[in-house]
């Protein structure tokens, strides 16, 4: 078997499977495929932002590669954090890094025979040759058009007489295919100690940014050991602290105190537990931070008395009350199962949708403003310190059955992951869907949107009416959204089996 993959471009799954049908290896595979999404989705993820990598060799040997930017070297910026243009940078970028780090990894772990200028050249060749424009890209063009006119650098690219590119508009990007070739030339170096970083940070300074050369030299992936959770017969993996994989397994922590044996997949009942699971949790989750600044203990938050205890708090009649923080942000799900068995998923950003809106001079790189993810108030765990990392919504997962990768999994969405995942393994593990089945299934978002202010349960409109009238009377205040909406996540899926490997991706994307 070659193996398979899942992205939400078509011109980035064919560059993934092409490295797989080469005998390349999933990590391999995910290089490619996340370089040219950083081209053709630079609404949600590009090379001036992170990305968070969990990798599982046939063997069931783990690996987590934290490509996140740090702090950069200045004071504490006043509150409330700008969340657009130079003001908001306030980290570097890590995703090149990461590329790398993952690569190097290939080749020393996993078999990896790949060249690196052939990951890029996919990439490359659609960033100076165009492609068209989709629709995702254009409704979040025009979604901010009211806003981006002013960000530097932004119209010249991403902007036709003063309009959001339309869908089907042919995109060339002539600067970016140049720092992509310099990359592919020169590896990661180039973009943190070579010509390309003085162009970037010349870029970002005529923008008003505050960066240092030490700033992109001192940034560098973390390689860190997984989370990991026993669920059912199956074995969840999760990225660690500043990342919010710990909130997503105490999720599904506290949903394994409960036997969904007995209900129907996609139920008022199955509902009410997993949005009543995600509400605990995410009042843990306050404390989340980069451990080199604010010591983590993840342990006990996944420990049977903490889980038995949070579960006891879950009323099966009853919602809990929900106010609380909303953290925006968009991204890129990437995730392959090798033909050897390997197994890798990836989750790239840029934060918010089109980053900081700032473009750096002239190398066609728009940079990310993961900083506005720091706490403004000076004394919490997850305020903003120079080479700090920032908290993280990203969290991709595998879940390993008898020891070896069985499901790579992940979404698109900030807070809205754990909440998508909780329904997705359910309805996976618990209820034994396909996943087909699991992506299609209807789904809540808790909290706010960028487009609804309101703390309340939002419902995708194919929810049965009677669901929604039994959520309404155990105190959840529901607003519905449309079927199959973007805002409810976009995830994918790749399963391994006996048969072989098949990957999907959701019907929302």
């Amino acid at each position: 078997m070659t193996g398979a993959l899942t992205t939400p471009h078509p011109l980035a799954t064919a560059a993934g499977m092409e490295v797989l049908d080469a005998g390349g290896t999933a990590s391999e595979a995910l290089i490619a495929a996340g370089a040219v999404l950083t081209v053709v989705m630079p609404h949600f993820c590009g090379l001036g932002g992170d990305a968070v990598w969990l990798v599982v060799d046939r063997h069931g040997q783990q690996s987590c590669f934290l490509a996140i930017g740090q702090g950069i070297d200045r004071a504490m910026p006043e509150a409330p954090f700008p969340q657009r243009g130079p003001a908001s940078i306030l980290t570097t970028a890590a995703v090149v890094d990461g590329w790398e780090h993952a690569f190097r990894h290939a080749q020393r772990a996993l078999g990896g025979r790949a060249r690196w200028e052939d990951l890029l050249s996919p990439a490359i060749a659609l960033a100076q040759d165009g492609f068209a424009v989709s629709a995702s890209q254009a409704f979040w063009g025009a979604f901010r058009v009211s806003d981006s006119g002013c960000w530097p650098g932004f119209g010249a690219i991403f902007m036709a007489a003063g309009h959001p590119l339309p869908e089907g508009h042919r995109l060339r990007q002539p600067a970016l295919a140049e720092s992509l070739r310099l990359i592919a030339e020169g590896g990661a170096a180039e973009f943190y100690h070579g010509a390309l970083s003085r162009r970037i940070l010349e870029g970002l300074r005529s923008a008003g940014v505050i960066i240092g050369a030490g700033d992109l030299a001192r940034t560098q992936t973390r390689e860190v050991t997984p989370l990991s959770l026993p669920y059912r017969n199956m074995t969840l993996l999760a990225p660690p602290p500043p990342t919010q994989g710990l909130t997503t397994l105490q999720i599904m922590g506290i949903l394994s105190r409960f036997d969904l044996s007995g209900i129907a997949a996609g139920s008022a009942d199955h509902l009410h537990l997993c949005i009543e699971a995600v509400k605990r949790a995410f009042l843990e989750r306050g404390t989340i931070a980069d451990p080199a600044f604010a010591p983590q203990d993840s342990a006990a938050a996944l420990a049977d008395a903490r889980l038995d205890r949070l579960a006891r708090g879950v009323d099966p009649r009853s919602a809990l009350p929900w106010p609380h923080r909303w953290h925006h942000g968009d991204t890129v799900f990437l995730g392959a199962i090798d033909g050897q068995g390997n197994a890798a998923s990836v989750l790239q950003s840029t934060y918010f949708d089109w980053g900081s809106g700032v473009v750096a001079g002239d190398t066609g790189i728009i940079w990310q403003n993961r900083g506005a993810a720091f706490d403004s108030d000076p004394a919490h765990p997850n305020a903003f310190a120079p080479g700090k990392l920032p908290f993280y919504t990203l969290n991709p997962g595998i879940a390993l059955k008898d020891g070896r990768p069985h499901l790579v999994y992940g979404t698109q969405g900030a807070d809205g992951q754990p909440q998508t995942l909780s329904m997705l393994l359910t309805r996976l593990i618990d209820f034994a869907q396909s996943p087909q089945e699991a992506l299609a299934g209807p789904r809540f978002l808790l909290g706010k949107t960028f487009s609804d202010s309101r703390d309340s349960l939002k419902l995708e409109g194919d929810i049965s009416a009677d669901t929604v009238v039994t959520l309404s009377s155990k105190g959840h205040e529901i607003s519905l959204i449309p079927a199959k909406s973007p805002i409810a996540g976009q995830a994918g899926i790749v399963q391994a089996n006996a048969a072989g490997c098949m990957a999907w991706h959701d019907p929302r994307a």
